[in-house]
Formats: structure tokens, sequence, C-alpha cells
């Protein structure tokens, strides 16, 4: 292959993988502006539930904080999206422009030859060309050259043909990645204008959680004790389960009849652990509080209840399904909680709090995936609150559930 069709095809090459390389590229960023316009819909979604069922602002205030961050995520990942169309666009461009440039030369080089090819095509200028030969190798070696010849002209209107369509087809993926980019601009100029209004909308309702500071005090001490009622309980029913168990193990030992309970025990925790930050969510929504020590978000001198879990934003009768193989140790009734429902795994415990119904009782056996209840609607929220304990201690549930 000659030098410059070895140029024209290493240029053809990279446009061809360039459309990959841009989809392999803008995938993660397309997956991650689609979750965050599904979180921004469910809290949206929330938010009116919340005005239409219950006068507490500092509940919607939560949610439209929540909803004014996603917002900014979502306008910053389209910004990353339309730079990287940009760059896309301006390198595609590069490469187009500099195979039209190689286009025409080779088109100049294959002209001429053509040319020369016409001026020579009597066929008694190519045979005195073989007859004046020294002998027979030389006449051979011209007879090859001009076959050669002959078949390279060929060939390269092929490859000029095939090129041009290559050309073609870039400039129409240009046209089409302009567009693109166009249209996600005009989307983030919307995007925009959105996270404008949210924070307009959380503007007002700080103005008014200012205006009434000591009822706001009063709810957020009604908050603590529903809190610190919830963590007592639990504490208590994780210490009766780890004692009832270690009872059980004594019992058997003492009579001298083996018991697989505890190895199964054993074997489930470790199940359980080895699945750290693989677990399927619970149910399919927003984290609109997440784990650990807050302070109020008006109010910063005050501190929140400690929150030994998350709190998802769900739709109304949302279904609640367990996040690992386990048995139902308690259902309870708490206040500001509604219907809760304890599930062991070994030496781990999982807690699903502010159902409306239950699908399970205490000693069922349970699965990964099955359901447990339906959320209830509380206090204008229709969230579940979770929870993940190692033994008495609260960890994280965002650490142990799979990324979205």
């Amino acid at each position: 292959m000659t030098r410059p069709l070895c140029i024209l095809a290493a240029a053809a090459a990279l446009l061809l993988a360039a459309p990959a390389l841009h989809s392999q590229d803008t995938a993660a960023q397309e997956s991650r502006r689609a979750a965050l316009q599904k979180e921004i819909a469910q809290l949206e979604q929330q938010i009116k539930e919340n005005s239409t069922k219950s006068s507490n602002a500092l509940n919607e205030l939560t949610l439209v904080r929540r909803q004014v961050a996603a917002r900014r995520s979502l306008v910053q990942e389209s910004e990353l999206v339309v730079a990287r169309l940009r760059d896309t666009i301006a390198a595609r461009q590069a490469e187009a422009d500099r195979l039209q440039r190689r286009l025409e030369t080779m088109e100049t080089y294959y002209r001429r030859l053509v040319r020369s090819a016409y001026k020579n095509r009597d066929a008694r200028l190519w045979y005195s060309y073989l007859l004046s030969s020294k002998d027979l190798g030389q006449a051979s070696r011209r007879y090859t050259y001009l076959k050669d010849l002959s078949g390279q002209m060929n060939t390269q209107a092929r490859r000029l043909k095939d090129l041009r369509a290559t050309l073609g087809e870039d400039l129409v993926r240009l046209s089409e990645l302009r567009k693109e980019a166009e249209d996600i601009r005009n989307a983030r100029e919307q995007e925009l204008q959105d996270l404008r209004k949210e924070e307009q909308r959380s503007d007002k309702l700080v103005a008014s959680l200012q205006q009434d500071k000591a009822r706001y005090q009063q709810q957020l001490e009604t908050k603590r004790k529903q809190v610190e009622a919830l963590n007592r309980e639990i504490e208590r029913i994780i210490a009766q389960a780890m004692e009832e168990a270690r009872k059980k193990e004594e019992a058997a030992a003492n009579s001298g009849k083996k018991t697989g309970s505890n190895a199964e025990d054993i074997k489930l925790a470790g199940e359980f652990a080895a699945n750290k930050g693989k677990l399927p969510w619970p149910a399919d929504g927003p984290v609109v509080e997440s784990f650990g020590q807050h302070n109020h978000p008006v109010y910063t001198a005050l501190v929140m209840p400690a929150n030994n879990g998350v709190n998802i934003g769900l739709s109304a009768d949302a279904e609640i399904r367990a996040v690992f193989d386990g048995e139902v140790k308690r259902v309870i009734v708490m206040p500001g909680y509604g219907r809760c429902v304890l599930v062991g795994h070994g030496t781990y415990f999982t807690f699903y709090c502010k159902l409306r119904d239950v699908a399970v009782k205490s000693g069922d056996k349970v699965k990964t995936g099955q359901l447990l209840g339906r959320v209830d609607t509380i206090d204008g929220q229709t969230q579940l609150h979770f929870e993940v304990w190692k033994e008495k201690e609260p960890e994280n549930p965002e650490t142990w559930l799979r990324k979205k």
C-alpha cells in the first residue's frame, strides 16, 4: 500500500472508532443523568404528597433541599455531557478536515495517473516498451509493472470511493452530534430554571420556619422522643434475640444434644457480611435522610436526633422487600414509625419501619427479595426507615446496599 493510502486508511480507522469511543464515554454519564432525573421526579411526588397531607414545613424543606442537591448534580452532569460532546465534535471535525485534504491530494494524484494512462493508451507504445527490453527478465519485470499499474489504478479508485463514503457518513454524524449537543444545552437551561425555582421554594420554607421557632422546637422534641424510643426498642429486641440464641445453644450442650442453629447463624452472618455493598435496596426511592447525627437545617445550633438508619422516599403503597435471607425476629408497632419488622441474619439484623401492613410474622423464614409489607404515610411522609445492625451496633445502610 502506498504511503498516501496508509495515511488515509489510518484516518478512516480513527473516524470509524470515534463513535464507539464517544458512546462508551457518555454511557455512564447518561446513566447518571437518568438516575438523577428519576430521583428528582420521586422527590417532587413526595413534596406534593407532603404538602397535601401535612403542614410540617420541616419535612417539606428536607425534601426540597434534597431535590435542589439532585438538580445541581443533574446540571453538572449535563454540563459534562455538553463539554464531552463539544470535544468530540471538535476532534471529529479535525479528522474530517484532514481526511478531506488527503482525499483532495489523492484525487489530484489519481487524475494525473489516469491522464497519463489515457495518453499512453496506444497498445503499440506498451508493446514497444516491452520489446525494447534488454533481456527476457527485464521484459518480465516491465510486464509485471504495467500489470500492477493497471491493478493499482483500479484499487485506488475503489478506495477513493470508500473514503468518500466514510467522509460523508462522518459529516452526517457530526451534524447529529451538534443537534444532540444543542438539545442537551436546551435541557440544561430548563434544569437551571427549575433549580432556581426550587431554591426559591427552599428559601420560603426557611423563612416560614424562622417565624415560628417555638412550634418547630416542639415538633423536634416530639421527634426526638420517638427516635429514642425506637432505638431503645431495637436494642432490647436484638439483645433478647441474641440471648435466646445463646440459651438455646447452652441448653442443647447441657442435654448432650447437638444443634446446628449456631453453625447456621455463623454461616448466615458470614454470607451477609460477604455481600456488603451488594445487597439489593429494600425499595426503590431516594435517600431523603442519611445515617448519623445532623443539625437542624434552619436552626443550626439545634442537634437533630441521631438517625441509626436511612429514610427512603417512596410512592404510596410501595412494596418493601427483604434485602437478604433471614428470620423474622419481631413485628412491632412504634409511635411515629407505624409497623416495623426486624429480620435476623445470624449476628446481623435489618430493620424495616413505617409499614402500613405486614406480610410476615415472627418466626417466618424469608428470602432475599421477599415481600415484607407496604410503606405507610405518616405525618405526610411516605418513607421507609431502614436500619442495619451488627450485633448491638448500628451501621450505615448505604455501605451495605449496592450502588444505584
